[in-house]
């Protein structure tokens, strides 16, 4: 649309002179692009956090060595140990509880931020407070999990290095000038540089920074996510080399009948995951009905930690040998039924109590022993389906991480890193899919956000691309805009109103090359003054304007920020020209297609 064809629409009334450039400033909205200067000083932001998350890893991990060889065997030592190996013999329940005793009394008297696995409180920390978490955490989350965990909890040491990390970077991010939305980038950094720096597994934990904590897929994140977890994966191989977390032996390339056992598998896996959710909730909420104080809530948990200790010692403490296990095959399938059946109730009591740990390690234990049984179940009943126990674990233990967490992608890329076996990437893929869909199909939370959910969060599961980012301000430029000269006076623009003028809540206001000085509004052109007063004088802000190459989210978050109710949209190969204006009627209606597009369509 042309200048004149805009002011043939004033009803024939003079064009005004040319006002000057006093009135002639524009303020035209820039299109942000991808990235910019700010998302490299993130990423070296993200290095930095990746550092420390790599060595606060290995600093924990041996923190917990030390309390577990203390607390079991008597010694001042850092070298890993299990408490499978104590000989304690019933004295073995009274460790737990000492644990349980002083975790209580950090959480009472230092943070009671500390209970719990971690992730759900970072969830909510950046879903309700701008990623601010207290920067007493970075030191009181892994002491705290280092005594639970070293006195025979039995969770996996990621959680607490996952929520660690997340609480350096959203330090950091209190402490120099960054946006909400950048301290949020380094929070999630720092959690995935801590998962992998604790597992070797980068691209798994960009991905469950994507889908647990960023809530969003773009580059502005998303490069220095990825930044952070190569180098945490880098500090983990500086220490203890390049090995996958877990050694299996080499796969044989299943059929078109293994596969599809694979993929039933992961439905019942999906299942098991969904009872497992409810079922820790369930102890948490009984918890919760206790007439003692919760600061004594975890020694109670350590109570039946070490009472399943005396039956199974090898259910407590993190486990990564029972994975090591139950993926190498030396773990006969009842044994790994039993471990996986005492370890649920351990873990279960344990994490219901408020107790700090993780449940990373714990879920894999349990998907793992499910698939390991039921694939030797499989090789008993059904031989000619070529089903390998050893690969159903492996598949047991992503789908039973990806059905609780709703965590697809990483949970089949975690398997394939951890394992390194690039023959279970299409079984995982499949009983992912399965485990993802019949948990969300069962329960519309996961074990991630069932807690912030009942406080009233509300978190989304699912990203798209936002709909009026697709549809350019050129496309809903298309009507004749209505303007009115700025040389102008009142009483003309009132009569031309009473007389068949266009009513509109708002007027662009132009000089006579036809750009734009101002928007008047209805209430403007009303007001109790002489009618001999120019309309240009009324103007009290200079024109915001917006280029017909930006999309209608752009043009809404313009409107948002200057606070006006409509938008003069210009030529962006014509500077000045006006071809049209958005109003937020516009951005309502445009909705109408993408609604449209989710109804079904009727049959011919």
């Amino acid at each position: 649309m042309t200048p004149l064809d805009a002011q043939s629409t004033t009803g024939g009334l003079p064009v005004a002179p040319s006002l000057g450039p006093t009135l002639g400033v524009e303020h035209v909205q820039r299109r942000a692009g991808p990235v910019d200067r700010r998302v490299v000083g993130l990423g070296a932001l993200a290095v930095l956090i990746a550092l420390a998350a790599g060595l606060v890893a290995q600093g924990l991990t041996r923190l917990i060595a030390l309390c577990t060889n203390l607390a079991f065997f008597g010694r001042l030592s850092l070298e890993p140990a299990s408490p499978a190996a104590h000989g304690l013999g019933l004295g073995v329940i009274v460790v737990p509880v000492i644990g349980g005793v002083l975790v209580g009394v950090m959480a009472r008297y230092g943070s009671k931020a500390i209970r719990g696995h971690g992730i759900p409180e970072a969830m909510e920390q950046v879903l309700t407070n701008e990623s601010r978490i207290p920067p007493r955490m970075t030191f009181l989350k892994p002491l705290s999990a280092a005594i639970s965990i070293g006195t025979g909890g039995p969770f996996g040491a990621e959680g607490p290095i996952i929520a660690t990390g997340g609480a350096l970077g959203s330090w950091l991010g209190q402490r120099i000038h960054v946006t909400a939305l950048e301290r949020k980038t380094l929070l999630a950094a720092g959690a995935a540089a801590g998962m992998a720096a604790t597992f070797g597994s980068p691209v798994s934990a960009v991905l469950l920074a994507v889908e647990l904590l960023l809530f969003e897929y773009h580059p502005r994140s998303l490069i220095p996510v990825a930044l952070a977890a190569t180098v945490a994966t880098g500090v983990r191989m500086a220490f203890v080399g390049a090995t996958p977390a877990f050694v299996m032996p080499e796969l044989a390339q299943p059929g078109g009948a293994a596969l599809a056992f694979y993929v039933a598998l992961g439905a019942v896996l999906g299942v098991a995951s969904v009872l497992v959710t409810r079922s820790v909730y369930a102890v948490e909420d009984a918890f919760e009905k206790l007439p003692v104080h919760w600061m004594w809530w975890p020694a109670l948990g350590g109570l039946a930690v070490g009472v399943v200790g005396v039956f199974e010692p090898r259910a407590m403490g993190v486990g990564y040998d029972n994975l090591d296990a139950l993926l190498s095959g030396e773990l006969l399938p009842r044994a790994a039924l039993t471990l996986c059946g005492l370890k649920f109730v351990a873990w279960s009591l344990a994490l219901g109590s408020g107790t700090s740990g993780g449940t990373l390690a714990p879920l894999f234990t349990l998907g793992g022993g499910l698939g390991l049984g039921l694939g030797a179940a499989a090789v008993v009943l059904a031989p000619g389906l070529g089903v390998d126990p050893r690969l159903a674990a492996l598949v047991g233990m992503a789908a039973m991480f990806a059905g609780a967490s709703r965590a697809l992608l990483a949970s089949v890329v975690f398997a394939f890193e951890v394992t390194r076996q690039p023959i279970g990437l299409l079984p995982l893929l499949g009983g992912c899919a399965a485990a993802f869909l019949v948990a969300a199909l069962l329960m519309r939370t996961s074990i991630m956000t069932e807690k912030i959910a009942r406080r009233g969060v509300r978190v989304l599961g699912e990203y798209e691309a936002d709909h009026l980012h697709q549809l350019a301000l050129r496309d809903v430029a298309r009507r004749p805009v209505v303007t009115l000269p700025a040389g102008q006076t009142l009483g003309q623009t009132r009569a031309w109103l009473e007389h068949g003028g266009v009513p509109h809540q708002g007027y662009p206001l132009v000089d006579d090359t036809g750009a734009v000085v101002g928007v008047l509004t209805r209430k403007d052109l009303r007001a109790e003054l002489p009618d001999d007063t120019v309309l240009h004088t009324l103007v009290r802000r200079p024109a915001v304007v917006i280029s017909d190459d930006h999309s209608l989210r752009d043009a809404a978050d313009c409107m948002a920020h200057e606070r006006i109710g409509r938008l003069p949209i210009i030529s962006r190969d014509a500077p000045g020209t006006l071809v049209g204006i958005v109003t937020r009627s516009d951005l309502i209606a445009a909705h109408v297609g993408r609604l449209a597009a989710q109804r079904l369509e009727s049959k011919p």
